[in-house]
């Protein structure tokens, strides 16, 4: 019995695709928040009456410190004081470095 190499390359160029398609999502892995650091109300905010949720995209590093934020939205008065509390969480550590979307909501006392 031959053994015909010409027809199982597409099986070969799909099954690539899928592995390669498969690593690119393991950065997204949802990993525990072991300390969460409440974020400062910034004051101007506060006066203003402004609050809301800001969406973070973080990159934690495998010992689950935060290496990195991007605001990815949010109120600009609020995106600071978000990002300098989730930059002091810690997340359960893991085998490879991740991103991990986190909402930081902001609510006035009078709205």
């Amino acid at each position: 019995m031959a053994v015909s190499f010409r027809s199982s390359r597409p099986l070969l160029i799909v099954g690539s695709l899928f592995l390669c398609a498969g690593a690119a999502f393991a950065g997204n892995v949802h990993r525990a928040v072991v300390t969460r650091v409440s974020p400062s109300y910034p004051e101007l905010a506060r006066r203003m009456h402004v609050g809301g949720t800001v969406v973070l995209m973080v990159t934690v590093q495998p010992d689950g410190a935060v290496a990195k934020t991007k605001v990815e939205s949010g109120h600009p008065l609020l995106a600071a004081a978000a990002e300098d509390a989730v930059k002091r969480w810690r997340f359960e550590p893991g085998p490879d470095t991740s991103e991990s979307e986190v909402e930081v909501n902001f609510k006035s006392d009078l709205q």
